[in-house]
């Protein structure tokens, strides 16, 4: 009725702005601006603004109707009204065809009743919510929080059988059911948004077992010497407060020697053999190296690990060939140092010249 058979009136109608969207006004126009059709004649316009006459009628008659069960919900149900509110209720009963088809529908069904199919052709569907009825556009689910509507809903409708059912063989007409059963909704509600409980840090338990037994005594002691870090090592890891160490490898890895060789002359001495970390030698074990060393049989350049090239014949210019030992030298020289610088080796007494010299 308010465009007629003028397409100009669609452009910046604000009537036609309260009652379609925007995606829907583009649609309409650009249609009607391609199609290869004619304009309606009077008779035919004539015919269609009757019947849209007709339909407002029947919107308006149906409102009344609404209107009117709305305000006669507390008799006809009150454990439902209590639950979702008159209105609401008198939209589901209007739908769903009276309260005793209502009571025979399932929860899954009850909830979607009052969904509409939205056609945008091809525009955005971000608005759109598929599955959702009267119950889920209801005030007591719109007070909750987005993420936590749709299963809302799902509770709510439960509850809403439960109290159709009651109303339709019209028991506990003074609402006692349907007050019960929004106590309950609004508990398990108030559940879903509590925050999560604080996790506590619990410390381990004691163990059940008893203290070991440490094992002490002289043999146990030396254990712990030979296992025991060195003093050089000691020293490695030791490091000054407030010093740059010199890195060691020159490189980027903070690799240094610590206090190693800092207290003395500057440089890292040799290690220091300790007795108590010496390694054990057993009994066998020396008697085997023993065995070893001893050679038997004439002795020869492989037993004697000497040269292969040694040779007792010698060429000296003047006797031409000319027979000797190649380790007399050898001999001599330890010998020498047998007599001078072995461990048992003492001050030789030099006898002085009797003329006092």
């Amino acid at each position: 009725q308010e465009l007629g058979n003028s397409l100009d009136k669609c452009k910046n109608n604000e009537n036609v702005q309260q009652i379609l969207t925007n995606a829907t006004i583009m649609v309409v126009s650009v249609t009607a601006s391609t199609t290869q059709g004619q304009q309606l004649s009077e008779e035919e316009l004539g015919r269609i603004e009757d019947a849209c006459d007709m339909a407002l009628a029947l919107s308006g008659a149906k409102l009344r109707i609404y209107e009117y069960v709305e305000s006669r919900m507390s008799f006809i149900a009150p454990n439902l009204s209590l639950i979702l509110g008159a209105s609401t209720a008198a939209k589901i009963m209007g739908v769903a065809g009276g309260l005793t088809p209502l009571s025979k529908l399932p929860a899954c069904n009850i909830l979607l009743l009052g969904a509409q199919r939205r056609t945008l052709s091809g525009f955005s569907s971000t608005s759109v919510l598929p599955h959702t009825g009267f119950i889920y556009h209801s005030d007591i689910v719109q007070s909750l929080p987005p993420d936590l509507r749709r299963k809302a809903a799902r509770l709510v409708a439960a509850k809403c059988t439960l109290a159709a059912r009651v109303d339709s063989f019209h028991e506990s007409q003074d609402g006692k059911v349907g007050y019960e059963l929004k106590e309950e909704i609004e508990r398990k509600f108030d559940k879903w948004q509590e925050p999560p409980p604080v996790k506590q840090v619990k410390p381990l338990p004691a163990p059940l077992d008893g203290q070991r037994k440490k094992r002490g005594g002289r043999r146990y002691r030396k254990m712990k010497e030979r296992l025991g870090l060195t003093e050089i090592r000691k020293q490695a890891n030791r490091m000054s407060f407030g010093e740059i160490e010199e890195d060691a490898y020159q490189e980027d890895l903070g690799f240094s020697l610590g206090h190693l060789g800092k207290a003395g002359s500057g440089r890292v001495r040799q290690t220091q053999v300790n007795e108590a970390t010496k390694a054990r030698i057993s009994k066998t074990l020396q008697r085997t190296l023993q065995k070893q060393s001893v050679v038997y049989g004439g002795k020869s350049t492989i037993r004697d690990r000497s040269s292969g090239t040694a040779s007792s014949v010698a060429f000296t210019p003047l006797q031409g060939l000319e027979i000797v030992n190649p380790q007399a030298a050898e001999k001599k020289v330890a010998e020498a140092n047998q007599k001078y610088f072995s461990s048992m080796a003492e001050f030789l007494k030099v006898k002085g010249d009797k003329s006092g010299v």
